[in-house]
């Protein structure tokens, strides 16, 4: 006894097991973790390290040299860049994606402490975070406070953000918008030269008295005892009590010589939501969490902490990810669920009520099993996971079909239910295990796709590995289960008996339906294969010509309308804090004008600040402003995002000074703008002119938009030049003289404290009034020597020179770079192509090496890896058909197909006028090669199989019965997987769940590169496969008809074969 006829005789064993497995189906699915992108692990690496007042110059040369040296010295690094910058210096590593992270950080901080000893001891500590791709706040918690005072509203967020991270699901929550606490010493220039008290020996006195000194321990007869002198400051009163200078006449404290006010940082940015003053709290969650239940858990919080808030401040949520995560998988689980009712329409309509409801149970049962597998490898439920299920929905009941039409035919002739379908399990066994097979072997590469993209990516192949399993799962084990409990025939009179019959033991071509039709085709297709094959390869080559002289061009992964705007403000000068506030406001104030936005989210800074670690060259230098637009539901809106796009530049294309750069927040991997030029040299002098050479020429592009580039930005500098000899003579030395001057500009911090209602510890700064401050204050600054208050001036010169904001580096060597983005219709690859052929026909340094970067460097990268991908998944099958089939020619026949379903991709391009996507039309040509051969499969099979039953047939009226029997399985299995798909291909994302149909809306936009392949590739490699398949399999016995007659013409006499 076989072991499909135990499970068959087995049958409430088998059903408590397919129960049980659903049932956990239904659990895993519940608490799948839900994310709007794939988690990926960047092999990236933040380092910073700050030191006050220094230069860029300064910075590259004692910072960024030093720490580079070291760093170069670690294994596995794809690249390492560097900026020095006004303050700080800031490297980013980047390592190769198989590298264990944990060893690389444990590796990079040992390189760091290494070159720790090589930095000037003033620098601060340097500290280094691991990047991730989940930074992007799920959700952003505004802090809106008309009447309350600023101290207010701060202390409310700060108590907010506190309760915020109590929660588990929570990563981080930070401010902005805000301005940092300080305690300010402002002292009295005068006071201090009355009572004769220098400004060191002011700060020196400030220091000592700011400490915990261990005393050591005492050993009495009765005990061991600690002893400390605590001197830290607790409060701010009781900085005002120290002793400055003591006499006879009594002790000068520094409330004689000073005040002190605990207040906030000189403004450096500016926060808004909708235009009103705010300050925000940026929520990140942790990888592994659900980001619906998180956003839940801290609206809860944020809810319940509303009611204890001082008058006058209101909390507005915005940026809710999980909003947008609930919508999308609602949007596709209505597709998946839409998609499951046409291919249970078609299977039920071809196949009957109760086979065709066998074979659509292989559905559910199918993606709860991948959902489990998924579940335990620990992925969230993403939205590349549910396109996986979606891609493979029409895929995953195929070998159902095939072997519950075989078993329908058994029935139809007599036999016993169970006996049927354990016949048919049998018979079917080879054939859809090598479909599978084959359709695991073209994604099978896809799991070894290198760098961040191939993580995005790898989640596809995984989801479409779990569901083909489960479905191979379901055909061989379940499904023939089910059918032997409820299965029935579809044949119920003795016309549909008859033409059965004749089609599994008579001529086809006397049928009067559409199999007699086609059966008559194909006789005259294998009358004349050498003809019919003529046909179909010029048909081929015409569609490959046809492309490569009118393809639209290459991008790097979707088109879609973007749902969220980012627009950065750009400005160039030395601009005050308020100054930058203006101008970006100005923008804001036109944005908030378009319709269709649902909020906006905006922050100001100075120039050339980037936000910490938020990415190397990620934004302009000159960036002013960012800009954070989300739009309402696309229901609800008349104008795309690209409409608003191009609306937003319209409205501030004519504000004075500034310009704006507005692009879609990226879905898929990160490459930044399309344009990214790169310029390098080990001579950082050659590479401004050049670049500017380069950028003058785009800029008379009319293709191009938002062009900006990273040359230093034209600033003012005041530069303190010390006459030291003349200094030495009033006994001064140039920290003295710096120490001066830091007292008109940010004061000199002498220490920090920690009080009782602030979570941080708050800096203690030393400066002169505001009256005293500033570039004039300089010239009327004293300073307090030996022989009483000197002005600086006799020994101190100021110039104005021209700033550079920053310097930056790559692998060591100085670098710039220039980036643009392209107008709406423009393909990034042919303004590339057309550059590059620019670039060929000038001269530049041959010290200079100029190249592309970005999506141009990922898109080739990506285009190379499927193309080795293509090649290896056509060996594989390869193999594993030759193990089938034991046949050469049948193999490389069946895999024409492949070649068939490229030239259909290409042709639904040129139809449609689209792009080549290089990642989703990449994935589609090689998900395709696995798809069409299953068809192929299952029709040399059935050659093999009747040729064996029926060797007295001739070669032709065995090509035709086999064809004829196998015509309606593949129809049907290639009707269901491009119906499951047509909807996204055709641009309409139908929600049956929801009742609604959205046209040509993100998501179905987003997905309509790899529907339109698989739609096209499939639907047009099935149609000549039916056709080409036949005439191939008569061409050998064609042309040994040939060959026989033209050696009997020249009076050879015939072989022992031939004789045959």
């Amino acid at each position: 006894m076989s072991v499909i006829e135990t499970v068959i005789g087995r049958t409430r064993t088998t059903l408590s097991l397919l129960v049980v497995m659903v049932l956990v189906g239904l659990g895993t699915r519940a608490a799948l973790p839900i994310a709007n992108d794939p988690h990926v692990d960047l092999p990236l690496f933040y380092i910073g390290v700050n030191h006050e007042g220094i230069s860029p110059g300064d910075a590259e040369r004692l910072l960024v040299q030093p720490m580079e040296i070291e760093l170069r010295k670690l294994e596995g690094i794809v690249e390492l860049r560097s900026t020095a910058s006004e303050g700080m210096a800031s490297f980013f590593i980047e390592f190769d994606v198989s590298k264990d992270l944990d060893k690389a950080l444990s590796d990079v901080r040992v390189a760091v402490d290494a070159a720790r000893t090589e930095i000037p001891s003033t620098a601060e500590e340097p500290f280094v975070e691991e990047m991730t791709a989940a930074d992007f706040p799920m959700l952003q918690v505004n802090l809106v406070g008309g009447a309350a005072s600023e101290r207010e509203l701060y202390q409310a967020a700060l108590k907010l953000r506190q309760e915020i991270e109590t929660i588990p699901s929570v990563l981080s929550a930070e401010l902005q918008g805000h301005r940092d606490e300080v305690l300010e010493v402002i002292i009295d220039p005068d006071a201090l030269n009355t009572y004769r008290v220098s400004v060191d020996e002011l700060l020196v006195i400030l220091q000592r008295n700011n400490r915990l000194i261990p005393a050591g321990t005492m050993e009495l007869d009765s005990g061991r005892f600690a002893v400390k002198v605590p001197a830290v400051v607790e409060r701010a009163e009781e900085v005002l009590e120290l002793p400055i200078r003591s006499s006879s006449e009594g002790v000068v404290t520094l409330r004689d010589v000073a005040r002190v006010d605990r207040t906030f940082k000189d403004r450096t940015s500016y926060a808004r939501y909708n235009g009103q003053e705010t300050i925000s709290i940026g929520v990140t969650k942790r990888t592994d969490a659900n980001v619906i239940d998180a956003v839940e858990s801290v609206l809860a919080v944020v809810a319940q902490s509303s009611a204890s808030l001082p008058p006058g401040i209101e909390v507005i949520p915005s940026q809710n990810q999980a909003e947008f995560a609930a919508v999308q998988v609602r949007e596709l689980e209505g597709n998946i669920l839409t998609a499951l009712a046409l291919v249970m329409i078609i299977v039920v309509a071809s196949m009957g009520f109760r086979s065709g409801l066998v074979v659509g149970l292989g559905i559910p049962f199918s993606l709860l099993f991948s959902v489990t597998i998924i579940y335990l490898l620990g992925y969230t439920f993403n939205f590349m996971v549910m396109f996986g299920m979606l891609l493979a929905l029409g895929m995953l009941i195929d070998g159902g079909i095939v072997v519950t039409e075989y078993a329908n035919r058994m029935m139809s002739e007599g036999m016993d239910h169970k006996r049927a379908y354990a016949d048919a399990v049998q018979r079917m066994f080879w054939p859809v295990t090598a479909s599978t097979a084959t359709t695991l072997a073209a994604f099978l590469p896809m799991l070894f796709w290198p760098g961040v993209s191939g993580q995005f990516m790898g989640y596809l192949p995984v989801t479409v590995f779990t569901v083909l399993i489960g479905s191979l799962l379901y055909a061989l084990l379940f499904g023939p289960v089910l059918g032997t409990l409820f299965g029935k025939p579809s044949m119920h009179n003795a016309d549909l008996l008859r033409a059965q019959r004749v089609l599994e033991d008579g001529d086809p071509t006397q049928l009067d339906s559409l199999t007699g039709q086609f059966a008559r085709f194909m006789v005259g297709v294998c009358r004349r294969p050498v003809l019919t094959m003529g046909i179909i390869f010029s048909l081929l080559i015409s569609v490959f010509w046809a492309y490569g002289k009118y393809n639209v061009g290459t991008i790097f992964f979707s088109d879609a309308d973007p749902q969220f705007i980012q627009v950065s403000v750009l400005g160039r000068g030395n601009f005050a804090a308020n100054e930058v506030n203006d101008l970006v406001r100005e923008v804001e104030s036109e944005v908030l004008q378009i319709p269709g936005i649902r909020f906006v989210n905006t922050q100001s800074l100075l120039p050339g600040a980037t936000g910490g670690n938020s990415g190397f060259m990620g934004s302009s230098s000159d960036r002013i402003g960012s800009i954070f637009i989300e739009l309402v539901a696309e229901s609800q809106r008349e104008l795309g995002g690209k409409a608003i796009m191009s609306l937003i530049r319209e409205r501030t294309d004519g504000l004075a000074g500034i310009k704006v750069e507005v692009q879609p927040l990226e879905k898929g991997p990160p490459v930044g703008k399309p344009i990214q030029i790169e310029f390098s040299s080990r001579q950082r002098t050659l590479l401004e002119p050049a670049m500017a050479r380069v950028r003058a020429h785009l800029d008379t592009l009319p293709s191009l938009v938002d062009i900006d580039d990273s040359s230093a930005l034209p600033s003012i500098e005041w530069r303190i030049e010390v006459d030291r000899q003349q200094a030495a003579l009033y006994g001064v030395d140039v920290s003295s003289a710096g120490l001066a001057v830091q007292l008109v500009t940010n004061g000199v911090k002498v220490g920090e404290y920690r009080p009782d209602d602030a979570e941080d510890s708050v800096d203690i700064r030393v400066r002169y009034p505001r009256a005293e401050r500033g570039i004039t204050a300089m010239d009327e600054l004293r300073i307090s020597t030996e022989q009483g208050m000197v002005p600086l001036s006799n020994f101190v010169q100021m110039r104005p020179a021209p700033g550079v904001d920053s310097l930056k580096r790559i692998d060591g060597l100085p670098v710039e770079l220039i980036k643009a983005n392209v107008r709406e219709g423009v393909m990034a690859d042919g303004i590339v192509r057309e550059i590059e052929s620019w670039l060929a026909q000038q001269s530049f340094d041959p010290a200079i090496d100029i190249r592309f970067r970005g999506a141009n460097e990922e898109q080739a990268d990506s285009m190379a890896f499927v193309s080795a991908a293509f090649s290896l998944s056509l060996a594989i099958m390869f193999i594993l058909l030759v193990t089938q089939f034991n046949n050469f020619y049948q193999s490389t026949l069946i895999l024409l197909a492949v070649v068939m379903s490229t030239a259909g991709v290409l042709l639904g391009l040129l139809l449609l006028s689209n792009p080549f996507s290089a990642l989703l039309t990449g994935v589609g040509v090689v998900a395709l090669a696995g798809i069409v051969v299953n068809n192929n499969i299952i029709l040399i099979d059935t050659f093999n199989h009747v040729r064996r039953q029926y060797p007295e047939l001739d070669v032709r009226d065995v090509i035709v019965r086999a064809t004829a029997q196998r015509l309606r399985p593949v129809l049907l299995t290639t009707v269901t997987t491009v119906c499951g798909l047509l909807p996204l291909a055709a641009g309409f994302s139908v929600d049956l769940a929801g009742r609604s149909v959205t046209i040509e809306g993100e998501m179905a936009m987003f997905w309509a590169p790899l529907s339109q392949a698989i739609v096209f590739g499939l639907s047009f490699a099935t149609v000549l496969t039916l056709i080409a398949t036949p005439a191939l399999l008569a061409l050998p016995s064609e042309i040994g008809a040939f060959v026989l007659s033209v050696r009997q013409r020249l009076g050879f006499p015939p072989t022992l074969s031939e004789s045959r």
